[in-house]
């Protein structure tokens, strides 16, 4: 399965010429992973809530809601203001319409969702499709005064469609009574449960709910990583170590404690951790290179030069340097290289880019050649004038040399 990365505009376009499986999360990793779908050439988003959708939806809903009047159901949701509606305001009207149809009485509506999954599945609809993020959307927004009902929907909706943004509410509602549920589900037999239990418990989850108390503790989020370390289900560490790099930005320390106490628990476990101290790595955090054993001491850069120096809008920077081990052992070298950005007041901030990470036998001596994107996207503005580029060797800036972008 093939998963690409979109902005968080609503009106990002899909290449229609695709099967696209859509990842609604940050650059880091993951969020909500809709199912391989066909669009329309150039399609939006917002548009995989058309008629043929909803003509399907209640044939499914009025299976488990025989009183459903699908007509009046599908006006209601195609009403004046749909066409100007982006995604998530689609999403959420299609939760309030059918908030309509359903019983007044929650419990009963949460069971009727239930049932209406069971219906999905025998009608084909398949597992996380992102345009029934609106189940667990309506869990949010009409069972926050449920804890234990609400609780019990979201193991069973979760996988069908996850739920990591909907259970944000109830963290912050409930608080400890909340995370100890999270904590039964972190030892759940259905993977995509497990991973709730992480991914709902982000303290820095892209595009959801903050959860201020998480960022100044993460200790309740603790026990869920420690039951899902090794975790038979790939998505399920990739979280973790998601988790732990949410914490790693406000709690370093508590995120190299845990990597001294995981290692060598088994190779995915290592890999998890090293996932997890990505951005203390990057920041060159001298704790996390010395459990990694990463020094610059005795690796020399030579023939660093910048071919580009002026670069144009839209080019990209070309730059080459070489890196020797000038030692008589082999070593693990990480290279990364920095891009000082120029800011809209006039200062310059840096964001690194790893090249590679591997060993270097004993004076071994590698040439790299790379280019940089200048390429306008939506995620990032440019501002001509001086910019720097570093050269970063285990942690540690080896030279650095300025260019103009115009």
């Amino acid at each position: 399965m093939v998963f690409r990365r979109f902005s968080q505009r609503d009106s990002m376009q899909i290449n229609a010429d695709k099967s696209a499986c859509i990842d609604l999360r940050t650059s880091a990793g993951t969020t909500i992973i809709a199912k391989q779908f066909q669009l329309l050439p150039m399609a939006l988003i917002k548009d995989i809530y058309s008629p043929q959708f909803y003509k399907n939806f209640t044939a499914s809903l009025s299976q488990v809601l025989p009183s459903l009047d699908s007509k009046k159901f599908i006006r209601e949701v195609f009403n004046n203001d749909f066409d100007g509606m982006e995604w998530k305001d689609r999403m959420k009207h299609t939760t309030r319409v059918l908030h309509t149809v359903m019983p007044a009485d929650f419990p009963k509506a949460a069971k009727l969702i239930r049932k209406l999954i069971v219906q999905l599945r025998k009608d084909n609809a398949g597992d996380d499709a992102l345009a029934y993020i609106f189940l667990p959307d309506y869990i949010e927004t009409y069972g926050l005064e449920h804890l234990q009902v609400s609780v019990e929907a979201f193991e069973f909706i979760t996988q069908f469609i996850s739920c990591e943004f909907a259970v944000r509410p109830f963290i912050l509602k409930y608080g400890q009574s909340m995370m100890d549920e999270m904590v039964k589900w972190s030892v759940h037999e259905s993977y995509k449960v497990r991973r709730l239990a992480s991914e709902g418990s982000r303290p820095r989850l892209p595009w959801a709910m903050a959860l201020p108390e998480l960022k100044k503790d993460p200790s309740p989020v603790l026990p869920i990583l420690e039951n899902l370390k090794n975790d038979p289900s790939e998505s399920v560490r990739r979280s973790v170590a998601n988790n732990l790099n949410d914490i790693a930005k406000d709690h370093p320390s508590v995120v190299i404690a845990i990597a001294k106490k995981w290692k060598g628990v088994t190779k995915e476990t290592d890999a998890v951790i090293k996932h997890g101290a990505r951005t203390l790595l990057k920041q060159g955090n001298p704790d996390v290179l010395r459990h990694y054993g990463l020094t610059g001491k005795d690796i020399l850069l030579s023939g660093f030069d910048i071919l580009t120096p002026k670069v144009k809008t839209g080019a990209s920077l070309d730059f080459v340097f070489t890196i020797t081990n000038d030692t008589r052992k082999a070593r693990i070298i990480r290279l990364e290289y920095g891009i000082y950005y120029q800011k809209s007041k006039g200062h310059l901030a840096r964001k690194v880019y790893k090249i590679s990470e591997r060993s270097f036998g004993a004076g071994e001596k590698c040439t790299i050649h790379k280019k940089q994107s200048f390429r306008i996207i939506t995620t990032r503005k440019f501002h001509t004038g001086l910019h720097r580029l570093s050269i970063i060797v285990n942690g540690e800036e080896k030279g650095t040399k300025d260019f103009i972008l115009t």
